[in-house]
């Protein structure tokens, strides 16, 4: 009786499984569904901290963390990473010159084959027949040189942007790698690009990807206004084959018309 009880109180203390055991990805995604029911939540629920909703002017800086592996990221890890990030940023920067972003979701199911470890168990359980496991946790499946985490900020606040993800490093297993963009914020464009485009008049117009116009704010992110892309009927061209109808409005490639 004694060794029964012994038993029970080590298998309450047994914590999670080390993730050594889930960290590589071997098979298709298996994710919630009306066949996968009783999936337990994820432990992240915030994906975006500090000032989200400041416009894109605010914040010219960007650093990135990268995943240098192919690999499956736990929701406790990032949920981990996003608070060491957040918390060292405060300090550092203060709470309104910041904003982090989680780029990664956790779908994939991570799933379990408990066993039976108390006295008797030999005779209850069946080994490797019907090994199938149960939900036990949320990962989300990362590429080589995929986007982890982003940080925009002050140019003042870079250098304390790339210690606060030189720290949610330790989080992670694997390897990453702290990158700081050359582009602004969270925009696709170059600084530069992004000073001489955002002058809103004539003179600010600039080339981008073979077209030329101006960038407008979105948010936190941009648009790039130009009138390549436009709707043949938008300029009075009809034609049987794109499929425009001269009496009926149709939006479908309703694209760049902001000039």
């Amino acid at each position: 009786r004694t060794s029964l009880s012994h038993q029970a109180t080590a298998r309450a203390r047994m914590g999670r499984r080390p993730w050594k055991c889930s960290r590589y990805i071997k098979n298709k995604p298996y994710i919630k569904s009306r066949y996968c029911r009783g999936v337990p939540e994820a432990k992240i629920k915030i994906f975006d901290v500090g000032k989200k909703k400041l416009p894109v002017d605010t914040f010219p800086a960007c650093v990135h963390l990268l995943s240098l592996e192919k690999e499956q990221i736990s929701s406790e890890s990032l949920e981990a990473a996003r608070i060491t990030a957040n918390k060292h940023m405060i300090n550092s920067v203060g709470k309104d010159n910041f904003h982090i972003r989680v780029r990664l979701h956790p779908y994939n199911i991570i799933r379990i084959n408990k066993m039976l470890t108390c006295a008797g168990a030999d005779r209850l359980q069946t080994g490797m027949r019907g090994a199938y496991g149960k939900p036990y946790g949320l990962s989300a499946r990362v590429k080589i040189n995929q986007v982890m985490f982003s940080i925009r900020t002050t140019l003042k606040g870079e250098d304390a942007a790339v210690e606060a993800l030189r720290k949610s490093k330790a989080k992670f297993p694997g390897r990453q790698l702290v990158y700081v963009s050359r582009n602004w914020g969270f925009s696709p464009f170059p600084k530069d690009v992004f000073m001489a485009g955002r002058q809103m008049s004539q003179e600010g117009q600039i080339e981008w990807k073979g077209a030329i116009g101006i960038i407008k704010a979105d948010g936190v992110g941009t648009k790039f206004a130009s009138k390549r892309s436009v709707r043949l009927s938008k300029l009075g061209i009809y034609h049987v084959s794109s499929g425009d109808i001269k009496e009926r409005a149709s939006d479908a490639m309703r694209l760049n018309w902001t000039l």
